[in-house]
This record gives C-alpha cells, sequence and structure tokens, in this order.
C-alpha cells in the first residue's frame, strides 16, 4: 500500500496533546472535565471535514461517532475502532511535545532535570532513526490514547483518499473517562451499529489483547469496643488487631509484586484505623472467571469466619464488580482474533496475545454485546513524563487498520458459524 500521512499523524497528534484532557473520578459530571468536550467536538469536526457521515456527539454518554460507508457491493459484516481522549492523573496542563527527528538513541533532555534515556528505556533502540514526540519534563504527553486518536483518524485519511482499497462499513467512536473506568459504561452502542469492534490503547505493534482483568474493589469495616486496657481482659474488641487478622488471611503470595503474566491477585490499598474502628480498602484482579469468583468468595469466606470468632456484625463488607474481561464472550468468536492475525502476518507483523494487565474500554463494550479486543497504539511509558511515541509507529496503526479493514472483505464470507447478529 502507499504511504499513510505521517504529515497529518504528527500535526493532528500535537493539536490534540495540547489540550488538557485529564479525568477526575471524583467528579460527578459526564464527562468529568469540560476540555474532553472541547477535544471530542473538534474530532467530530476532523471526521466531518474528512468526509464521514452519521457523525453525532452525544451529551447523554460523551462519545462522538461516525461512520465511513463500505465502498463494495457485498454484505460485510461492520466493524468498529474505539480510542479514548482522556489522560491518566498526571500533570496535563500545556503540555508542549518536543519533536525529535531521526532519533539517534542518545539520551534526550526532557526538560526540569529529567532524561529519558535508552539506558534507562530500553524500548527506545526500536525507533532508531524515527521521529520521537516526547513530553518537556513537567506533564505527561498524552500518547494514551491520543496516538490512537491520531492513527485511526490517519486510516480513515487514507481510505478516504484511495477508493480502491476495499472496506466494509467501518464506525468510529471516541469517548471520554476511560483512565477512570467510567466513560465506556455510559456508552449507549445503539449509536455504534457493528458487530465487533477494536480499541486502540496502549500496547506494541503485534500485539493483542482479549483477555484483561475480572476486577472488583472491597471495603470492609471493623468495628472494635474500647475498654481500658487495665480492665480490658474479656471486654476489649480491637479493631486494628481484627483488621490485621483479615489481612494475615488472604494468601500471601497473591499480590502484585509476586504477580505477572496471567496471574491474578489481592491488594491492600490501605488498613486505617484504632481500636475502636479500622477499614481496609482492597482490590481483587484476575482474567480466569472461576478463579475472580472464588477469589471473592475468600473475601466473604474471611469476613464470616471473623464474625463468628469475635461476634455478628462486627466485620462488615462492602463489594462491587468494577469491570469484567472481554476474553469468554471472544473466545465464542474466533474470527475477531483471527482476522487480526491474517493482518498481522500481511504486515509482516508477529502475532503477539497478550494478557492486558487491567482493563480497557473494551470491557464494557463487550459486556454490551460487542466483543472488544485491544490492539495498540505504539506509544511506551505511559502515565508520566517519561512517555513517548514515534510518528512512524502511528503511522504503522494507521497501516494496520486499513490493512484489518481490506482483509476482512476478503474473509468475511469464511467466517466462524456463531452468530454475532445483535438485536437494537
Amino acid at each position: 500500500m502507499s504511504s499513510v500521512d505521517n504529515k497529518y499523524i504528527q500535526d493532528k497528534f500535537i493539536e490534540y496533546c495540547k489540550i488538557n484532557t485529564r479525568s477526575f473520578d471524583d467528579v460527578d459530571k459526564v464527562p468529568t472535565s469540560p476540555n474532553q468536550v472541547l477535544l471530542l467536538k473538534r474530532i467530530a469536526v476532523e471526521l466531518a471535514r474528512l468526509g464521514l457521515t452519521e457523525i453525532s456527539y452525544s451529551k447523554q454518554d460523551a462519545y462522538t461517532v461516525g461512520k465511513l460507508p463500505a465502498n463494495v457491493d457485498k454484505d460485510v459484516a461492520a466493524i468498529g475502532f474505539v480510542a479514548h481522549v482522556d489522560t491518566a492523573d498526571f500533570n496535563s496542563e500545556k503540555v508542549k511535545p518536543q519533536v525529535h527527528k531521526n532519533y539517534d538513541g542518545k539520551d534526550i533532555e526532557l526538560g526540569h532535570g529529567l532524561t529519558l534515556s535508552a539506558k534507562q528505556f530500553p524500548s527506545l533502540k526500536k525507533h532508531l532513526g524515527e521521529t520521537l514526540i516526547t513530553a518537556s519534563g513537567d506533564t505527561l504527553l498524552g500518547a494514551d490514547d491520543k496516538a490512537g486518536i491520531a492513527g485511526l483518524l490517519a486510516t480513515l485519511k487514507y481510505l478516504i483518499e484511495n477508493p480502491q482499497v476495499p472496506h466494509g462499513d467501518l464506525w468510529v467512536a471516541f469517548g471520554p473517562d476511560e483512565e477512570i473506568g467510567k466513560g465506556a459504561a455510559r456508552f449507549d452502542v445503539s449509536r455504534f451499529p457493528v458487530e465487533f469492534a477494536y480499541t486502540l490503547d496502549n500496547g506494541d505493534p503485534g500485539d493483542i489483547a482479549f483477555e484483561t482483568f475480572n476486577a472488583a474493589s472491597a471495603k470492609i469495616d471493623f468495628d472494635g469496643t474500647v475498654v481500658h486496657p487495665g480492665e480490658a481482659y474479656g471486654l476489649m474488641v480491637n479493631a486494628a488487631l481484627m483488621a490485621s487478622e483479615f489481612i494475615q488471611n488472604l494468601p500471601t503470595g497473591e499480590v502484585p509484586e509476586n504477580s505477572k503474566d496471567f496471574d491474578g491477585y489481592f491488594m491492600v490499598l490501605s488498613n486505617n484505623g484504632n481500636v475502636d474502628h479500622s477499614e481496609i480498602n482492597l482490590i481483587i484482579r484476575d482474567f480466569d472467571t472461576e478463579s475472580f469468583k472464588q477469589k471473592k468468595q475468600l473475601v466473604e469466606s474471611i469476613v464470616q469466619k471473623l464474625n463468628q470468632k469475635y461476634g455478628p456484625g462486627r466485620v462488615s463488607l462492602q463489594m462491587h464488580d468494577q469491570y469484567h474481561s472481554p476474553g469468554d464472550l471472544i473466545k465464542k468468536h474466533p474470527y475477531v482474533v483471527n482476522l487480526v492475525r491474517h493482518a498481522y502476518e500481511k504486515m509482516g507483523l508477529t502475532t503477539k496475545v497478550i494478557p492486558f494487565r487491567g482493563g480497557t474500554d473494551g470491557d464494557f463494550i463487550s459486556e454490551k454485546g460487542i466483543p472488544t479486543p485491544n490492539l495498540f497504539n505504539g506509544g511506551a511509558n505511559f502515565h508520566g513524563p517519561y512517555e513517548y511515541v514515534t510518528v512512524e509507529s502511528m503511522a504503522l496503526l494507521a497501516k494496520t487498520l486499513v490493512t484489518i479493514a481490506q482483509t476482512h472483505v476478503e474473509m468475511d464470507s469464511n467466517r466462524d458459524q456463531t452468530p454475532l447478529k445483535r438485536k437494537y
């Protein structure tokens, strides 16, 4: 295929990175910061300029969607591509992207006493000779996920300018508040009539992640009885010690610092209190649905055990699921992954099926019935001052999405026989 427009990618990426779109977990608005709306509406204008149809922004879910109509006569299932506009909880004010052309592998002085070094970050060595974009030392860059946005827009631009490349209906969705796990949970997918979709979040070229953590959070309260220690025999119940006993009953090895790949874990986020009252905040993560259920059952059983020991009502539990892995759904529709494998092979990319040790918007969209694994956006060192991406990596994303769309036209009639059709 001919080249995608690298200058367009660089210009759009830098333009969008300069907009502070940080999301906030403690803000009860949709979306949680006003500049997200600014960027979402600016993207809608860009979609119209490119020539997409059925473009809309919704105040209800704060998603911008648009459609690139099919240019083939055959009936081809619609594909969706998804990127998010918000950035994580690190300084995002007055981002100043720095362009380093023909990166030579030497240390880059970012500013504010910080150095981006290939010795510290060996992945930089893969980008020798490329156009590297960094921040300026005191902010994040925003490659998560503005690299995905720029790559996706370049995909649309290329397909519109090259109508000889066959594709079915392609829908794009740009959403808010991904970093705090709220955006896609509100997404009205009736506005996104696709059979399956892909998120374009962090990852390396060739990655596909269709299993993420199942996630839950738990708050455990311990109520003690305060008595003067000199008269405490048989009377005092120490809430702080109950909390400590709870933690001791958790599996000692199943913690983040001992976990990798498809390992799950318990993580105690906080343990605060005194004799009268203590509180533990905990998160639970596991890729396997059954193991996830067992972890939650273990927490419930420890609470029950402590109440039996210290008296009813001493320990109370509030636990809720945060998101679920799309893996169970996607495994029922192997075509969604096989299509990407074939496209990667055409691109000369080595497919790496990886666990996504977190969550993506694809978790929530999959729960709504649209199988949605994650691909990549090519950036690195997300959520901090050492974040970077190259123009070439974003261009590779664009080329990959073009190849997926084209390959889908060739493969669609040979899809797995499991129906994907949904009712709206």
